[in-house]
């Protein structure tokens, strides 16, 4: 196969072209496919039918898989989250968030397939952290760096939404005890280029650590807004078996809640990272 790399703006986003990820990607590439990460952060791969063994697997090229304490899985894969929404239960990733930000060790990246789309609607934006970071004034700069916050699972996985049966409580409970909030920096370094990016989401950073309630809500409510600026985003219309590879260490995304009462169902494999330093 002949990898080509089709770059979709100057912040983020690229479509490969020549890659088949139906058998775990060989040594050389996967090291192609991690230079073009990190070089374009989201990477699109189209008609791509992969099984959800398939999936895991390739996603196991890039690092140990993590089990989602919440979200449904595939029955005999469980490092594959299905995200299945339609009238019956209702979108809930339709704010811009970077998944799993809530453990100390954050994922590295996730391998996101198109399994069952809606007639019309149903895109994802992604946004780069390093472009929004490096946009910001000096001034603004030297007043994020060196700032520390609280990221909450319970932010996204709420009691209310997540604790509705007896079954499905006490699987919440046991991951609100096992994920207590955690903290990191607001603006992180990358570990593998050395740039350093914003590192802050709507989903789950409750709160800045070194200032209080109005300022750092003030402070968040700004760089949220800074972050999702058009210019630093890219947006997929998905068609049936794409497949999405993010590098969640310095992006967000935002899964667009357009499409009801039709359903919306993907596949998720979620690659656990390091723990993030400033």
């Amino acid at each position: 196969m002949s990898l080509r790399i089709e770059p979709l703006g100057p912040a983020i986003g690229a479509i490969v072209h020549g890659v088949s990820l139906d058998r775990p990607p060989g040594d050389a590439l996967r090291d192609e496919l991690l230079a073009a990460l990190l070089k374009h952060h989201v990477l699109f791969f189209e008609d791509q039918p992969l099984t959800p063994a398939q999936q895991r697997d390739a996603a196991a090229r890039f690092g140990t898989l993590h089990v989602h304490p919440i979200y449904p899985h595939v029955a005999d894969v469980p490092e594959i989250i299905v995200l299945d929404t339609s009238t019956q239960n209702l979108p809930d990733n339709d704010n811009w968030h970077t998944d799993v930000t809530f453990i100390q060790t954050p994922p590295m990246g996730a391998l996101l397939s198109a399994r069952l789309l809606p007639p019309h609607g149903g895109d994802t934006l992604w946004a780069g952290g390093i472009a929004a970071y490096e946009a910001l004034s000096p001034r603004v700069r030297a007043l994020v760096d060196g700032l520390t916050a609280e990221h909450d699972m319970l932010r996204s996985f709420p009691a209310h939404r997540f604790a509705r049966t007896p079954e499905e409580r006490e699987r919440w409970l046991a991951a609100r005890d096992a994920n207590p909030p955690v903290t990191h920096p607001v603006v992180r370094t990358h570990p593998v280029s050395g740039r350093r990016g914003l590192f802050v989401n709507e989903g789950f950073t409750a709160r800045i650590l070194e200032l209080g309630p109005r300022e750092g809500d003030a402070i968040l409510r700004m760089l949220f807004d800074h972050l999702a600026r058009p210019e630093f985003t890219v947006r997929w219309r998905w068609k049936t078996h794409d497949l999405a590879f993010w590098d969640n260490r310095l992006t967000l995304h935002y899964a667009t809640a357009d499409y009801l009462p039709h359903r919306r169902v993907m596949h998720r494999a979620t690659i656990l990272g390091d723990r993030p330093y400033a």
